[in-house]
């Protein structure tokens, strides 16, 4: 029997387009007519670390709570009570107190937040193996083929596993069902919080009037370049010529034109779950000499490094990242020969990407990996290149670290800059 409406409280589901649940009189029924038919899913977590603290701590429940760090950093999450005053993620912290004077500010605790994580994405995994992580919080799902094995089309399987993740753990999620990944992501964020949205054959006429600057790989540099060449909505790309649009952008053109239709060939790959892993900090006082900033790049450079190897992953691509007193953010990129996962190599492509940036005071730094990739074993060479060696000399710190504690080992590196910049 088709399935055209499933009531989210009850699980009702039927062959017909009613909005209220005949059986536990419920508005909260998802109707489409494609609803058995789409397998791909979006799910985001909502204000998922300010939701795990408020879960944890109800008397904060109707509070606007802040997830970050002193009045030098910035917003990690807000809210949604927060949201309404204007707080927002990556905002300075004085700018979301000025905004919210009232906001209960709460310091990040990521160890709680990825063991919750992991409830969701164990209970996800359970569903299909084919889940696409792209944070802590958020995931793109293909449920292609497991009605059968599940028990219902992939949008009842969905319904069953937002209202476990709020029964059982108490936090609620978005869900967007879709035929691709693409539209998944826009029908998650139609309703939040709570919300599950559907987007099927009327996808073109849906993004028709929306912006630009809503489709992926679309920053604010490329908007505006798309909005002075007259193109202000996803529809007047749809209606533009697909060989115009590629003598303008090239093959960011045809990504254009195939997305204003809403098609999207990506499918949803577990290989592809981390496209990158960053480390940063923010300073106490603001920075300007190459000793007091390579002093705080070295450790970013050694966790990250840590990190890496833990995971089994590594990069051939590093970034820089600097933000100024004006808030304004530099990033710098550097594609090296080879994929690296050490300390030393992560800091010697930092330090020459800040050199030319030096001048100027700064209140954060920060060191990052793109495109990460599976580490492999050492390159097939007669002799061992220097990363290789570095690498296992930064393995075996690593293993003395775990047995004996953090500061068991400590780099030279670091002794020789506590001695430049004095004791914390």
């Amino acid at each position: 029997m088709p399935i055209r409406a499933i009531c989210r409280d009850c699980l009702w589901s039927a062959d017909q387009r009613l909005t209220r649940c005949p059986v536990c009189d419920s508005r909260r029924v998802i109707v489409h007519d494609q609803l058995d038919r789409l397998s791909v899913a979006h799910l985001d977590c909502d204000a998922f670390y300010a939701s795990v603290e408020k879960r944890d701590r109800p008397e904060l429940r109707d509070r606007p709570v802040i997830i970050g760090g002193g009045k030098r950093g910035v917003v990690s999450t807000a809210c949604y009570v927060a949201r309404q005053y204007g707080v927002g993620s990556a905002m300075p912290m004085f700018k979301a107190l000025k905004a919210c004077p009232d906001a209960v500010v709460i310091k990040p605790d990521f160890s709680k937040y990825k063991t919750e994580s992991a409830r969701i994405f164990a209970a996800i995994g359970k569903l299909t193996p084919l889940v696409q992580t792209l944070s802590l919080d958020e995931a793109w799902i293909d449920l292609s083929g497991t009605e059968r094995l599940n028990g219902g089309p992939p949008a009842l399987q969905l319904i069953r596993l937002q209202k476990w993740i709020e029964d059982e753990i108490g936090l609620s999620v978005s869900i967007g069902l879709a035929p691709n990944r693409f539209l998944a992501k826009i029908a998650s964020e139609l309703d939040k919080p709570r919300g599950f949205s559907v987007i099927g054959s009327e996808a073109q006429a849906l993004l028709a009037p929306r912006p630009v600057s809503i489709l992926p790989g679309v920053g604010p540099v490329f908007s505006a370049r798309l909005r002075s060449d007259g193109f202000n909505t996803i529809g007047d790309l749809a209606a533009a010529d697909l060989r115009d649009l590629v003598r303008r952008y090239g093959e960011s053109g045809l990504r254009l034109y195939e997305l204003a239709h809403g098609r999207d060939a990506r499918s949803v790959s577990p290989d592809h779950d981390r496209r990158g892993m960053s480390a940063e900090t923010t300073f106490n006082h603001d920075l300007t000499s190459v000793a007091e900033l390579e002093a705080e790049l070295w450790p970013l450079c050694e966790k990250l490094a840590s990190k890496a190897r833990r995971d089994g992953v590594a990069s051939r691509v590093l970034v820089l990242k600097l933000r100024g007193t004006d808030f304004r953010i530099v990033t710098r990129r550097v594609s090296l020969p080879e994929p690296v996962q050490t300390a030393r190599a992560l800091f010697a492509s930092g330090r020459a990407l800040l050199t030319p940036e030096l001048g100027r005071p700064y209140r954060l730094i920060g060191i990052g990996m793109t495109d990460v990739t599976d580490a492999v074993d050492a390159p097939a060479a007669l002799f061992e290149s220097p990363e290789v060696r570095t690498l296992k000399t930064e393995t075996t710190i690593d293993a003395l670290r775990m047995k004996f504690g953090k500061d068991a080992v400590v780099a030279g590196r670091s002794l020789k800059q506590r001695s430049k910049t004095g004791p914390d």
